[in-house]
């Protein structure tokens, strides 16, 4: 691989102008071909086969919806003070609403809250639905500024109007806090290389591969199904490794140019010894994303295959492009001008860095302390429960959490929480009846709120009764509920002839979740099984590999822990963005494990491979761990916190989803990075010694030799006689020969 990637590096030296050219004219047509086709991102999360899911096509073949597929607002509203909504005043302020809201010519019906029947019980706060001509993703801004001046001048008269709803609240994709990640990063960049043109070149080259792989999904979504939330998750990722991949490889080449290597020389050994670091490193972020398709859920798998070709895309950019615009910028890099952390060592035993010495003095308590600290932190993933995100962890400044409150305030948290049993016949006998003896008997579960009547469908087969519960989305009781009704179910069926299903929001959310709590084992199986023979292939050994996959779990549990203390606990929530507890996103704990995966093991491979370098030079097992730490530390620093204020940026999103995805992966890499990778991996190191390095023979002979570390290309660069490196000596051709 290394002898590839550097005649590569040559090929795009010689071609420099013509492969900067060529990147940006392909971003260039994709962006035409893209903005031509549109997106046709879909944002349907559901799982085929769940009993939920089952249900709801049920009811949606016997129960038809007379407002079609139109996007729905909901205005809730509340009187002012000393005032009911039954007023003669209050009446005509929303009969003057009503018209104002249907001057819209794209709404097709308006439902006030004299005719829905939403007047709470003590007659102050009730809702007007609005719907659309068209879905909720095509509502426009101005329609959507149009019922916010309606709901602005019903404030302005002292009432209290808030908006809720699919069609007028749209998930942002990508918004201004992104550019804040990324501008961290830059600075990041700056203070590393001690260059401003140097801060600039990682991000603009990662920016080339994540325009075009982004811009190939939104291609890709007019062919198959593509969540718009995977976009969102695909331009977090990419971003990150495309500036950490490009932060590797510009890092290298300064350390070769600084040992004395001709430019072109030095530009095609940081491709073939950080770049094959790079192409391992992604190919292990891909492995784990693809392997999302492993649980067999959709939009996962989309999800999954959608970021891995985003990271391939980026990693394609990094090995091709870098090495070009490398040339094409000539005498404005050098070596002298970068930062003393990324300068090589003078001392060959590497003792000069500090933080590996204090790490390498006391190894034992290194790793006993981390595994604590990371121990403890991980402590309450133990009572982990997961759910969707809904208005009430966002901020009060939002008019959709406003309502979110009212509506718990006039109706009750269950609210929020609907049930919709469906009941069939199944048998003899007078169905209503028997429908009204079962709806007797779930009104004494615990936990009911209120029950309506049983209306039944067009079939006579079948009925619908709605549940309000008395508890919230959130609450373990309402879970509870959901599973008494299916536990009754058997029984009723026996009795009354009548077959029950669940469904609605709660009873589809713990579906989802326990789909994916029982895909998750299996999917991490795949993953750690796939990582020990991947890792024992590049670091030929065996406790290598163990202690990294050891170290992913510590930090991975950490990171889930750390998410149940503050998303679902609600310890420091409103530091980081979350307004309310609620429930962890129920596929938030797969998605960590596929990226954090890929992105632990960028780390372990960066780090320990110039470990392993420095091993097959001298046999001294602590000297290759300073000299590991002395070479790659600074750089995996600088890494992870690249990758840090890249998702930090998505963190401070509106969007719930993709904020708990940012919180969750900034954590995980601090976790990873410099806890597991900075203090416990050089710590265990040390104490495994030599035996680090163990490899049965017979073992060896089999695995096949990756050389990610770039040796063949090194020895093949010294002189055959006296072994001295060709420096400046050596000059570049157009076809390097090795022999």
């Amino acid at each position: 691989m290394a002898t590839l990637l550097y005649r590569l590096a040559h090929w795009s030296v010689r071609n420099s102008k013509k492969v900067i050219i060529g990147g940006v004219g392909i971003l260039l047509a994709l962006a035409v071909l893209a903005l031509a086709m549109g997106p046709a991102f879909s944002d349907d999360l559901s799982m085929p086969g769940l009993k939920s899911q089952n249900a709801i096509e049920v009811l949606n073949k016997e129960f038809a919806n007379p407002q079609g597929d139109g996007g729905k607002t909901r205005m809730v509203i509340k009187a002012p003070d000393q005032e009911t909504l039954s007023s003669e005043t209050a009446q005509a302020v929303i009969q003057k609403s009503l018209k104002e809201i249907a001057e819209d010519t794209q709404v097709k019906s308006v439902v006030g809250p004299y005719e829905n029947h939403s007047l709470s019980a003590n007659k102050t706060i009730a809702y007007i639905d609005v719907t659309y001509k068209t879905p909720a993703g095509e509502v426009t801004d101005e329609s959507r500024e149009h019922i916010t001046d309606v709901a602005d001048a019903m404030r302005f008269s002292g009432w209290k109007a808030e908006l809720s709803g699919e069609a007028f609240v749209q998930m942002k994709i990508l918004g201004p806090s992104e550019v804040i990640g990324v501008l961290i990063a830059f600075v990041v960049l700056a203070i590393t290389f001690s260059s401003f043109l140097l801060g600039v070149l990682p991000i603009a080259t990662a920016a080339v591969g994540l325009g075009v792989g982004l811009l190939g999904m939104m291609i890709g979504s007019n062919i198959v199904d593509i969540q718009s939330v995977a976009l969102s998750l695909a331009a977090m990722l990419g971003l990150a490794v495309g500036i950490d991949y490009a932060l590797f490889i510009v890092s290298r080449f300064r350390q070769q140019l600084a040992e004395g290597y001709e430019r072109s020389e030095s530009i095609a050994i940081a491709n073939a010894t950080a770049g094959s670091s790079v192409v391992f490193a992604a190919i292990t972020v891909i492995i784990g994303l693809a392997g999302l398709s492993v649980v067999q859920i959709p939009f996962l798998t989309a999800m999954g295959l959608s970021g891995a070709f985003v990271v391939f895309v980026t990693m394609l950019t990094s090995i091709i492009m870098i090495p070009a615009v490398l040339a094409a910028f000539g005498e404005r890099i050098s070596a002298s001008s970068g930062n003393r952390w990324l300068k090589p060592r003078k001392r060959a035993n590497h003792e000069s860095n500090r933080w590996g010495r204090f790490v390498t003095r006391k190894p034992l308590i290194m790793v006993i302390a981390g595994v604590i600290l990371l121990g403890t932190i991980a402590l309450p993933f133990l009572h982990i429960e997961l759910g969707l995100p809904d208005d009430g962890q966002k901020p009060t400044e939002k008019t959709e959490r406003r309502a979110y409150d009212l509506l718990a305030e006039g109706y009750g948290p269950g609210f929020h929480s609907p049930l919709v049993v469906l009941a069939r016949a199944d048998g003899e006998g007078n169905f209503l009846e028997n429908v009204s003896n079962v709806a007797k008997e779930m009104g004494t579960l615990p936990n009911v709120g209120s029950m309506s009547p049983a209306i039944p469908g067009p079939s006579g087969k079948l009925a619908l009764i709605n549940i309000i519960p008395a508890t919230g989305p959130h609450d373990v009781k309402t879970k509870e509920l959901v599973q008494s009704i299916r536990d009754q179910a058997p029984e009723i069926l026996k009795k009354n002839h009548v077959e029950l299903m669940v469904t609605g929001t709660s009873a589809v959310n713990i579906d989802i979740s326990q789909k994916l709590n029982e895909a998750l084992p299996k999917f991490c199986l795949v993953i750690v099984g796939l990582a020990l023979v991947l890792l024992m292939v590049v670091f030929r050994s065996l406790l290598v590999p163990l202690k990294a996959v050891l170290g992913f779990i510590l930090s991975l549990a950490a990171t889930l822990g750390f998410s149940v203390f503050v998303i679902q606990d609600g310890h420091m929530g409103s530091m980081f963005g979350f307004y309310g507890t609620g429930t962890v996103l129920n596929f938030m704990p797969i998605i960590v494990v596929g990226i954090l995966f890929g992105l632990a093991m960028d780390y372990e491979v960066f780090l320990v491979s110039r470990m392993r370098e420095e091993y097959k030079k001298t046999g001294d097992a602590k000297k290759a761990v300073l000299a590991g730490m002395g070479h790659s530390g600074s750089v995996v620093t600088a890494a992870g916190l690249i990758m840090i204020s890249v998702f930090t940026g998505f963190m401070l999103a509106e969007d719930p989803i993709i904020k708990s995805m940012g919180f969750a992966l900034a954590f995980g890499i601090l976790f990873d990075a410099f806890v597991v990778r900075m203090i416990i991996v050089p710590a265990t190191m040390t104490l495994m010694g030599k035996s680090a390095w163990y490899l049965p023979k017979w073992l060896d002979r089999i695995l096949p030799n990756l050389d990610i570390e770039g040796e063949a290309v090194m020895e093949k660069l010294k002189h055959p006689d006296s072994g001295v490196e060709k420096k400046e000596s050596l000059q570049f051709s157009s076809k390097p020969n090795f022999e």
